[in-house]
């Protein structure tokens, strides 16, 4: 886990753990956490996180679906 003093923040926005609930994630060998508000930003446009989350430019792009 993490020292309690550390204030954990969402990588994307840096919002803190005591204004939105935060969501810990693994990639590249690292964690990191992400708000509830961000995470569409990492389910559907990744590569606007590149410059934040090291790794994420290499992900293939996923093929689209319809029904």
């Amino acid at each position: 886990m993490t020292d309690n003093n550390e204030m954990l923040s969402c990588l994307n926005c840096g919002s803190s753990e005591t204004a939105v609930p935060l969501v810990a994630i693994r990639f590249n060998g690292q964690g990191n956490w992400i708000c509830s508000q961000c995470m569409p930003i990492l389910i559907h446009n990744a590569h606007r996180l590149a410059e934040k989350l090291q790794g994420v430019e290499n992900l293939p792009d996923l093929p689209v679906t319809g029904n």
